[in-house]
């Protein structure tokens, strides 16, 4: 019996070693590699040449969309399965555009988890129910202004609104309206939860290397 080849991908060792655990047990199944990020992920995926790729959305390095992109650029015949604990159902809709057959959450039982890769190995395209239903009820990305992108980066960047005022040439006051604005688009109660949103859904022009001012 041929066996699919499977590549592991999670920043926590845990999890690889608990999905490779319960993959030497199947007979049409067998563990290729493993990697702790995106960048290594794509780089062992171009060398084994995997059936099936079990990948972590959030990771250090590379994360899984870009590590998806990259793999299925290269090795169109590799089939990715996302496997994540949390993430917007933006991410989860990015890397299932980028060329993702399927998602699931990592507390999946082990016996549907080996189904669902087994199905997709095959060729069929698998969404969990709360997936599905996460991306149904996800709002909509909200429209920002050019300005408002502006400022919103400046804030990523941790500047003060006397800060941003100069750099942009408006009063502090006219900072603070448009601040006002960008957390009542994005439902946010702070200025750092504004910004948490804003990377998450992708929204900033140039994202910060980190969060601290």
């Amino acid at each position: 019996m041929k066996k699919s080849r499977i590549l592991i991908v999670d920043d926590h060792a845990l999890l690889r070693h608990g999905l490779m655990s319960i993959i030497q047990y199947q007979k049409d199944m067998e563990v290729v590699g493993e990697a702790e990020n995106g960048n290594l992920a794509v780089q062992l995926a171009k060398t084994l040449q995997p059936d099936l790729v079990v990948m972590d959305l959030v990771m250090p390095v590379m994360d899984g969309v870009e590590a998806t992109r990259l793999i299925k650029a290269a090795s169109p015949q590799t089939k990715i399965l996302i496997l994540t604990t949390f993430g917007t159902s933006a991410d989860i809709s990015r890397a299932l555009e980028v060329g993702a057959t399927g998602a699931v959450m990592k507390d999946t039982p082990d016996d549907k988890l080996l189904s669902t890769m087994r199905r997709i190995v095959k060729g069929e395209n698998i969404l969990s129910p709360e997936i599905e239903h996460m991306i149904k009820n996800e709002p909509e990305t909200p429209k920002l202004t050019e300005r408002q992108l502006d400022i919103l980066n400046s804030l990523a960047r941790g500047f003060t609104n006397r800060d941003i005022a100069a750099q942009l040439g408006l009063k502090p006051s006219g900072v603070r309206v448009h601040i006002d604005a960008i957390l009542s688009k994005l439902y946010a109660a702070t200025r750092t939860e504004a910004v948490a949103i804003a990377i998450r859904r992708h929204l900033l022009k140039d994202p910060p290397p980190n969060l601290e001012p």
